[in-house]
């Protein structure tokens, strides 16, 4: 079964993209044969700065290496080193209907959250589609909001197998239903948007800052707090930290007796220690760039060894070859 999933370098990643993706996408490498890229040609439609794209598509690269994405077995490579995607997304967007790309819901969020309408913006769902359908994959691991993406890839596929003949594996979507929501600094769904988020990878001083901050109620640590179960770094504990010690501050914190200071101080202690080593990993990885470079290198000799096959099909069908 072949698994695919893109990563679009939007900037740092913080333990929201960590856990409500990275993890679940990592931990699906011991199920099967697993594809991922950088999309870094999905990142033109709202990013304009060169050295931009660059550093964040190099620091995309450097975290899911860090947190366990293994090139050995998995193919993993930018998007723009396999071109191929854009042949593809022509051939195929030639029969995708204007009414279905207007249905879109990320065209309409995006828009709707200011972001300037342009080509890119609207034709971002056959670029998409392009992308899965190149290397044959049978599943696309999406959360619940994601479903459309891959709905509009199966009607585009389908369209285009009915023109021309079975040319595209029909892919499926993966339900991720027990992706984590994790909450922010604030108590909102963590994201770069809300600017409440606790990054993965970040300078030590700041990030115990950023934790030591977060706002509690006013009740003294004497007091018990039958809430617990709702209280902002419990709920972040409960990601970091063993069962039983999460289990734990929880009850100490319902019985009345633990402070609000301690109670954050061990939330940093606990998600510092979580991701340390991907944090050493990272340093080595960025002080060997030679590395990273032939790790995205390979990759995109094996994905286009996938590509190849697929577009020759593709131009054969509809009678470019």
């Amino acid at each position: 079964m072949r698994t695919l999933t893109g990563i679009t370098p939007s900037g740092t990643l913080h333990i929201g993209n960590y856990f409500g993706a990275m993890r679940p996408a990592i931990e699906a490498q011991a199920r099967g044969d697993c594809f991922y890229f950088i999309a870094d040609y999905h990142s033109m439609t709202t990013v304009t700065d060169a050295a931009e794209r660059r550093t964040n598509t190099r620091g995309i690269a450097l975290d899911w290496l860090a947190c366990g994405l293994d090139p050995k077995t998995s193919v993993f490579w930018r998007q723009s080193d396999v071109p191929e995607v854009c042949e593809l997304t022509w051939m195929i967007g030639s029969l995708t209907p204007m009414g279905l790309l207007e249905r879109a819901h990320s065209f309409k969020d995006k828009t709707a959250k200011g972001i300037a309408a342009n080509f890119g913006l609207f034709a971002y769902p056959v670029l998409m589609a392009a992308d899965i359908l190149l290397y044959d994959t049978q599943r696309v691991p999406v959360g619940r909001d994601q479903k459309q993406h891959v709905e509009m890839t199966r009607d585009i596929a389908i369209k285009f197998n009915e023109a021309y003949g079975e040319t595209f594996v029909v892919p499926e979507s993966e339900i991720r239903d027990e992706v984590a929501v994790v909450p922010g600094l604030d108590g909102q769904k963590m994201s770069k948007s809300y600017g409440n988020t606790i990054e993965i990878f970040g300078d030590e001083k700041a990030l115990r800052k950023k934790i030591m901050g977060i706002k509690m109620d006013s009740r003294t640590p004497a007091e018990p707090k039958p809430d617990a179960d709702q209280n902002l770094a419990i709920q972040l504990l409960r990601l970091v930290a063993p069962a039983d010690v999460a289990r734990d501050h929880e009850q100490r914190l319902r019985a009345g007796g633990l402070g609000y200071g301690d109670l954050k101080k061990a939330l940093f202690e606990h998600y510092w220690a979580y991701f340390a080593i991907a944090r050493a990993r990272r340093a080595e990885l960025a002080a060997d760039p030679g590395y990273v470079d032939s790790v995205l290198r390979d990759g995109a000799e094996r994905a286009r060894a996938v590509a190849d096959g697929v577009l020759a099909r593709a131009r054969k069908a509809c009678g470019l070859d």
